[in-house]
């Protein structure tokens, strides 16, 4: 009689259809495992980010999906609108404590995506506790104590608390899977997880192949005329610090530059920084778009910015970078030159690193790269090159799917310290 096919249960916050940070990649890690075969359950939340609002027809206690061969059980969560401190904090425990008692499908093996920390830690404790047999992988996309100390917000009680409960997290696990190698050196070091148990996974582009985009008519849909266009997209939270980018373009109202500066997304941070935009000519905020126009609308801009908040360095790999490389447009880095996205930058040849929190630089820099079209082209497609060659999501799924299928057959035993993967 043949084995029955290996059941993984997911389990995280965030899952498609929100469009965007984390749930395209926990959405397009569960499609792949199932179409190779594995019985693939997923619990997580009725979608809400990043609008912090329960989408229209959801919100049921619990509600049962099947989406794209993948089971998915959604639970209500307590969603603040005003996500920050301890309105956020508690909004983790509230999921956490659904997955303390939420039926688990699979139980061959279960993978935790971090964030959200605390909910992850509640359910790691609800499988040490009782499915001790259970392998555990944690998926880590960003590091929270990590991102506390880079945006200044270390040093008290909560941080303290944060990383202790970091640190059980990992070292629960019996592989930590990050989305980068200077984040397996950072748990390494910081966390003091062995290496041989530390797995990189590097993400890749959500967005499906398109069509060409007739750049002039995707510019004339969103009143883009002339002037070079700077588009963000994505959260705009604390990390991102895009005060920054509303001073630049204070600034290049001021000095008669002919620049738009464009925040596309939602967040905690969009209505403050909406307000601090007002009567500023030079910037457009859009809200999140659909796929299909979201690609067209990083077609049509001339540059591509990600902007973070000063000492922002090891924390996290903007996700949207995957999806800028694949636009073929150039970008531009408001951020420290020693830290991930700039390495990433560089990596991909795609683009110009500028010091974060300097709105003149930013504003020289994307004029400079914005009149050199042919540098811009050639930053555009090295990117794009580097996305369909380094960033590929059926190598990533594959070595996903192999290390749970190492686990599951048994190999708990930590590996030689050569065979950590760096795909």
């Amino acid at each position: 009689m043949s084995r029955p096919a290996p059941a993984v249960t997911v389990l995280g916050v965030n899952y498609p259809p929100e469009p965007t940070g984390i749930s395209p990649y926990t959405g397009a890690m569960a499609r792949g495992l199932s179409r190779r075969g594995y019985r693939t359950h997923v619990v997580t939340t009725h979608p809400h980010y990043p609008e912090w609002r329960v989408s229209a027809g959801y919100g049921q206690w619990s509600r049962r999906e099947h989406l794209d061969g993948v089971d998915a059980l959604r639970v209500r969560h307590y969603v603040p609108s005003k996500p920050s401190g301890i309105r956020r904090l508690l909004s983790e425990i509230s999921f956490g404590l659904r997955l303390l008692f939420a039926p688990l499908g699979g139980r061959d093996a279960a993978v935790l995506v971090s964030p959200a920390l605390f909910s992850s830690a509640l359910a790691a404790l609800r499988l040490r506790l009782f499915l001790k047999k259970t392998p555990l992988v944690v998926w880590v996309q960003d590091l929270y104590w990590l991102g506390l100390r880079e945006t200044g917000q270390d040093g008290g009680l909560s941080s303290k608390v944060i990383k202790v409960t970091e640190k059980w997290l990992l070292s629960t696990a019996d592989r930590v899977v990050v989305i980068h190698d200077r984040f397996a050196a950072r748990v390494a070091d910081d966390y003091g997880i062995p290496p041989e148990r530390i797995h990189v996974v590097r993400n890749w582009t959500h967005l499906s192949p398109t069509a060409p985009v007739d750049r002039s008519v995707a510019r004339a849909a969103r009143g883009w005329g002339d002037e070079v266009v700077v588009l963000h997209a994505g959260n705009m939270g604390i990390k991102q610090g895009l005060g920054n980018v509303v001073d630049a373009a204070r600034l290049a109202e001021a000095q008669g530059a002919p620049i738009r500066f464009v925040l596309m997304g939602g967040g905690g941070e969009r209505d403050r920084l909406k307000a601090l935009a007002e009567g500023v000519s030079t910037v457009q905020f859009l809200d999140p778009l659909p796929d299909a126009e979201f690609s067209a609308a990083l077609a049509a801009a001339d540059i591509l910015l990600v902007n973070e908040y000063p000492g922002v360095s090891e924390m996290a790999v903007p996700s949207k970078l995957t999806s800028y490389f694949s636009s073929g447009r150039p970008v531009i880095a408001a951020t420290d030159k020693n830290g991930i996205t700039a390495d990433e930058i560089r990596a991909a040849g795609a683009g110009v690193v500028v010091p974060a929190a300097s709105p003149q630089s930013l504003l020289d820099a994307s004029l400079e790269l914005g009149r050199d079209h042919e540098r811009a082209e050639q930053l555009g497609q090295s990117g794009k090159r580097y996305r369909e060659t380094v960033l590929d999501e059926t190598f990533a799924i594959e070595s996903f799917a192999t290390l749970l299928q190492t686990l599951i057959d048994g190999d708990r035993a930590r590996p030689p310290r050569s065979a950590v993967s760096t795909s």
